[in-house]
């Protein structure tokens, strides 16, 4: 890979003055063409940095002058793509020998710094997995998300939702009656648990079930997941009958009922019971808006599916935004790579795409477009869902489309900068308890919620706001580029101190600052927008403005008050047992540990509680007094 190094361009460090705005932008103008046309006809990775020489975008390109030179062109009216090149200061490129080594080099550079503009799927999360764990003689079965970060055993999905990995869980509970609770739980066991008396665990944890007997157990779960589910059928009818003619119809009805609940699932899932593990993935696009939906086949089985809403240039072709979708999806989002990926339109560079995805998962995988029987089935199951998941969407983005044209016009007087990305702040703390300030991130296709962030706040004096907000304002811009639109919760004097942050940082230039504080009473839809340099405006209760404002506002509180309650509800529940006499942290560990936690702690039984190792039944007497009296 050859590294195509560019004189950068440095900027004056020095606040702008007003009457050189003009100059300038003629100046960055000037340069950024003449910095293009050097560009070379190649394959590589471009970098668009902004004026503090931060990363902005990253893409990838088949020839370089063509793709930067296209962000310039009249014709662009995408309102992130204008509001990009607004603040592109610089470009460095990197050349590449072909275009899977630039496929390759966007999205690790992509994953690396994670550019503002940059950023496609809103929804960070990897996905749901049911997994075995590796422990002897009796491992557990739990479900998590990523693949093998944090645990070692065998992994089975991915799930698209929470729902069909719990469904899954709890029908393999049901079926084979394998453990769930963790280790620390598991060897604390003196007695089976309510997992036990209502049928979903073999009690191993006191030895009710044979290691033998467990490891059939679970041998069984991992051949139903793999979809082998007819030796499982054989073995239970024999087993089954076996039992009956030695007289033990205890676990005859055992074995009764497993098959029971086997015919019942393979009856529910019968029209998936073809082999092939695959992702199906089809999109649309209507009015500016794209939707993807990603439907997860493994051993022949609809697992389900999942819609993704991704920020892309509704201007250019769908082929090429599934491209740009599915290298994003299997760098940033899913670990796992079937042996099939099903598409509903053909990618305009479907090999280079193919071949990096083989070279970063170390698999090869065949991408298909044209396919019959159940495959297209699978299709078209993943088309009627994005179909119908733009449809619903559309609706709540025509809205928030409105709400942001009502913005422009109601600031149209303050302010001519295109509003685009807005970042609101808000603090949150009980009687200055445990408070945490919020920063959420909103632009014109709604919340952009993994940059949303959470600052817990050390070295004020508790309940101070305004120091609060200060620390939240400065450690966020210290790092981060400004928004077009900064919004306080709070009003002048929250304003004033988000002022003086910025010009302390250097930072302030032309975002707008708007506080939002509450009106009349201090009812909801009475808020006055308050300016640094322009009288407040009071909007009415029926502005579109007002709600895109106030949802945002009210966004930026749930974020901060769910974080401090949280932390409050930490630090307090750990209080209460730092108080007791004679209760040191080993102690206290324990016996969390034990019951599982402190509201199971607080049903427990003076006697329970001197059963705990260490515990005995004086310390008993006293643990239960202060918890209960």
């Amino acid at each position: 890979m050859v590294t195509d190094s560019k004189s950068s361009i440095v900027d004056d460090k020095k606040p702008i003055d007003n009457k050189n705005i003009a100059i300038d932008k003629e100046d960055k103008q000037a340069r950024l063409k003449h910095l293009i046309k050097r560009l070379p006809n190649l394959p590589g990775v471009y970098k668009m940095l902004g004026k503090n020489g931060d990363i902005l975008y990253v893409g990838k390109a088949k020839s370089l002058k063509s793709r930067v030179n296209s962000y310039f062109a009249k014709t662009i009216d995408h309102p992130k793509t204008r509001a990009l090149v607004a603040r592109i200061h610089n470009i460095e490129t990197i050349i590449t020998r072909s275009e899977t080594e630039a496929l390759l080099l966007e999205q690790n550079l992509i994953k690396e710094h994670r550019p503002p503009y940059n950023v496609m799927l809103r929804d960070d999360k990897s996905y749901l997995y049911v997994f075995i764990s590796a422990d002897k003689p009796y491992p557990r079965l739990a479900y998590g998300r990523g693949k093998g970060n944090h645990q070692k055993g065998k992994f089975f999905g991915p799930f698209p939702s929470a729902y069909a990995a719990k469904e899954t869980l709890v029908l393999m509970q049901k079926m084979f009656q394998m453990r769930q609770c963790t280790n620390s739980f598991f060897k604390q066991r003196k007695r089976p648990c309510l997992e036990y008396q209502i049928k979903r665990c073999r009690a191993p944890c006191v030895g009710l079930v044979t290691p033998e007997d467990y490891i059939e157990d679970v041998n069984n779960t991992i051949r139903f997941l793999k979809g082998d589910s007819s030796d499982i059928h054989s073995a239970l009818i024999e087993k089954m009958e076996g039992a009956a003619e030695e007289l033990d119809f205890e676990k005859a009805v055992f074995y009764r009922d497993q098959l029971s609940m086997l015919r019942e699932v393979q009856a529910r899932q019968a029209v998936y019971t073809i082999e092939g593990e695959a992702d199906v993935i089809a999109i649309a696009s209507q009015a500016g808006m794209t939707t993807v939906n990603v439907l997860t086949v493994r051993g022949g089985r609809v697992l389900g599916g999942k819609n993704y809403f991704p920020d892309v240039d509704s201007s250019l072709p769908l082929e090429d935004n599934l491209s740009a979708f599915i290298m994003s999806f299997y760098f940033q989002v899913t670990d796992d790579l079937p042996g099939e990926i099903i598409l509903s339109h053909k990618l305009p560079d479907q090999s280079a795409v193919a071949e990096a995805l083989a070279t970063h998962f170390g698999s090869k995988v065949v991408i298909k477009n044209s396919v019959r029987e159940h495959r297209a089935e699978w299709l078209d199951l993943a088309t009627l869902n994005t179909n119908n998941a733009l449809k619903t969407k559309l609706g709540d983005y025509l809205e928030l489309h409105a709400r942001f044209g009502a913005l422009k016009d109601v600031l149209a007087s303050v302010s001519d900068r295109v509003i685009d990305r807005i970042e609101c702040f808000d603090i949150s703390h009980t009687m200055g308890e445990a408070t945490i300030g919020s920063c959420v991130v909103f632009d014109q296709g709604g919340s952009r919620r993994r940059d949303y962030r959470q600052y817990a706040i050390h070295d004020i004096v508790g309940g101070d706001d305004y120091a609060a907000m200060k620390q939240v304002l400065t450690r966020r811009y210290k790092k981060q580029p400004l928004p077009d639109l900064l919004l306080i919760d709070g009003g002048k004097g929250q304003l004033s101190m988000a002022k003086e942050v910025l010009v302390e940082l250097n930072i302030l230039g032309d975002t707008l600052l708007i506080g939002v504080a509450k009106g009349e009473g201090r009812k909801a839809g009475l808020e006055v927008l308050h300016f640094l340099d322009h009288e407040p405006l009071d909007l009415p209760m029926d502005s579109k403005a007002l709600h895109l404002l106030m949802h945002i506002r009210d966004e930026a509180h749930r974020f901060a008050i769910t974080a401090h309650r949280k932390k409050r509800d930490k630090r307090r529940s750990s209080s209460v047992l730092e108080v007791i006499p004679g209760l040191g942290e080993k102690r206290r560990r324990d016996l969390l540990n034990h019951f599982g936690g402190l509201q199971q702690l607080l049903g427990a039984s003076q006697q329970e509680l001197a059963g705990v190792q260490g515990i005995g039944p004086i310390l008993a007497k006293t643990v239960y007094k202060v918890l209960h009296e």
